[in-house]
C-alpha cells in the first residue's frame, strides 16, 4: 500500500565536486527515515569520468581528466561544467514506483523538456538515455537501496563535448554525443536542470 510522501525537495548545490557529493547521496540514503522528503539536487561537476558497475576497468585516459568508480548502474561516462545534473535521492517504495518505470519518468522528463523548445528526443531499446537522432543527449544511472533511489540522470546543455571522444560513452564504441546548445535550447547548465527538476518533480507527484 502506497504511503503519502512529504512534499518533495529541490536543491540547486551549484558546481560541486563528484566524489563529496556521492558520499552525501549515500549517507543521505543510508540515514533517512521513512518520512523523510525525497529530495532532487541540482548541479555540475568539475570535470570527471565515471564508472558505473558494469564499466570494465579502464586504463589510463588520453587526457588529465580523474577517472572515479562508483555503484551506479550503466558503464562509463563524463561529467563536466555545462551538462545539467539531477539526482534523485527518491524513495521509490513509498511511492510505489518500480524502478522501471522511474528510469521511464527520468527519460519522458528530458524528452519533454526538449519538447518544449521544440527538439524531438527519443528512447532506445536497449541502450538507456535520450537521444537525438543518432546522438546521445542524457545518460542516466541509478543505485536503488531498500527500495530507495539515488545517483539520476545528465543533460548535457553547453559544454567541451570533446573528453567523450576519449571513451566509449555509457560502453557504446563510436556512440557520438550532442548537446542542448546544438539544437536551438537557450539556458545554463543550471537553470536548465533546475528545469528539469521541475518536471520530473510533477510527475513524482502524479505517480
Amino acid at each position: 500500500m502506497r504511503v503519502d510522501a512529504p512534499p518533495l525537495v529541490i536543491r540547486r548545490l551549484g558546481r560541486v565536486e563528484y566524489a563529496p557529493t556521492v558520499e552525501a547521496m549515500r549517507a543521505f540514503t543510508a540515514t533517512r527515515r521513512p518520512d523523510t522528503a525525497d529530495e532532487l539536487w541540482v548541479l555540475e561537476h568539475p570535470s570527471v569520468y565515471t564508472l558505473g558497475v558494469r564499466a570494465a576497468p579502464v586504463g589510463e585516459v588520453r587526457n588529465a581528466i580523474p577517472v572515479v568508480r562508483c555503484e551506479r548502474g550503466g558503464d562509463i561516462t563524463y561529467h563536466g561544467p555545462g551538462q545539467a545534473v539531477v539526482y534523485t535521492l527518491v524513495d521509490l517504495a513509498r511511492r510505489s514506483v518500480k524502478v522501471r518505470d522511474f528510469v521511464c519518468m527520468l527519460e519522458q522528463s528530458v524528452i519533454d523538456l526538449l519538447a518544449g523548445d521544440g527538439v524531438t528526443g527519443v528512447r532506445k531499446r536497449g541502450a538507456p538515455g535520450v537521444y537525438v537522432g543518432p546522438a546521445k543527449i542524457a545518460a542516466l544511472g541509478l543505485r536503488v537501496s531498500r527500495g530507495r533511489a539515488f545517483h539520476g540522470v545528465a543533460l548535457n546543455v553547453d559544454m567541451d563535448l570533446s573528453p567523450f571522444r576519449a571513451i566509449d560513452p555509457c560502453g557504446f564504441p563510436g556512440l557520438p554525443v550532442t548537446q542542448a546548445r546544438d539544437h536551438g535550447v537557450s539556458g545554463t547548465a543550471l537553470e536548465i536542470g533546475e528545469r528539469l527538476a521541475g518536471i520530473l518533480a510533477r510527475k513524482l507527484v502524479d505517480a
